[in-house]
């Protein structure tokens, strides 16, 4: 795998990637890593998404036509595009059941991991919050990239570290405070101010989104991370109507768990040569193609059609001259 990219996806809704059922309170989690209990997707998830949204590309182009009709369904030219597009084919590898073992794809990539977590705060409408944990593992993650993370504070519990002129400090010089739900944090010496612009202009795609990260960015202790992604998520109450008597009907009451619209989350893109015999194509024309097929928006997890799910994404290849 020579050729390295990150993938950032910028909840731009509310997000579900769904863990199944649960015995807890919450009947529809999201997932989350074991060991941390931050939230995350799983990378099949990712991969998937990334796949059907380069079919979608490819049931448009010529050789789908082509190969189909002009009249055809786009159903059909979507199935055709799975299995026989050579490009999405080397990539991803086979599409028909009976060669899933004739090779492997040469996109391979990671779980998405947690990188910034929306929360409400007292001034300035919500922050973004992150921890020295997840910088230290996202600073590992550009270093496979060929990139490096500025520097950025260690913070201790029940301390925050903001850009200097953040919206949401409340008082002044040594008595610079920010409130997050129904927790006051006391500002550090150290500022997040270099990591939030890096972050701001490699990981979103609006100029607003941008804008308000960089004023936003707040970097709180590892536990107090956790106790925000464990305790902040949306959950809501899913019910179903009896048409009859209008009231929920019987066993129709469940709960179900979102990720916040403004969640950032990224995942490690890895590409290597292509494994199909007869198909010599390069690391570097593997991720061309991603690039090229990738849709400014994407739709992750559950509940599409009521509208979760709709995230912005950049593929970010360092070195890379736009």
């Amino acid at each position: 795998m020579s050729e390295r990219a990150l993938l950032f996806i910028h909840a731009l809704t509310g997000m579900h990637p769904g863990a199944g059922t649960s015995p807890g309170t919450i009947d529809l989690p999201v997932q989350r890593e074991r060991h941390t209990g931050w939230p995350t997707i799983a990378a099949s998830g990712v991969k998937g998404v990334l796949r059907d949204a380069c079919r979608e590309r490819a049931a448009d182009s010529e050789s789908a036509v082509a190969e189909t009709g002009p009249d055809a369904p786009r159903k059909e030219r979507r199935r055709w595009a799975n299995e026989f597009h050579e490009s999405l084919v080397t990539a991803f590898g086979p599409g028909r059941v009976d060669e899933a073992s004739a090779h492997a794809g040469a996109i391979a990539i990671t779980d998405a991991r947690i990188l910034a977590f929306p929360v409400r705060s007292a001034r300035g409408v919500f922050a973004w919050i992150t921890c020295s944990g997840v910088l230290d593992r996202f600073d590992r993650d550009l270093e496979l990239a060929g990139a490096e993370l500025p520097c950025y504070p260690l913070v201790k519990e029940g301390k925050i570290a903001a850009p200097p002129n953040s919206p949401l400090l409340l008082g002044a010089g040594n008595e610079r405070r920010i409130v997050l739900e129904e927790l006051e944090f006391l500002g550090t010496e150290d500022d997040s101010e270099k990591v939030a612009d890096f972050l701001a202009d490699e990981t979103l795609r609006d100029p607003g989104s941008s804008l308000r990260f960089r004023e936003r960015l707040c970097v709180l202790s590892d536990d107090d991370f956790t106790f925000f992604v464990r305790n902040a998520t949306e959950v809501v109450p899913r019910i179903a109507l009896n048409y009859e008597t209008k009231s929920v009907r019987k066993g129709a009451l469940f709960y179900q768990e979102f990720l916040p619209p403004e969640t950032l989350l990224y995942s490690l893109v890895l590409a290597g040569g292509s494994r199909r015999d007869g198909k010599e194509t390069s690391a570097s024309e593997i991720l061309d193609y991603l690039e090229k097929s990738l849709p400014e928006l994407l739709q992750i997890g559950g509940d599409e059609t009521t509208g979760k799910g709709l995230c912005a994404t950049r593929l970010w290849r360092p070195g890379k001259e736009a």
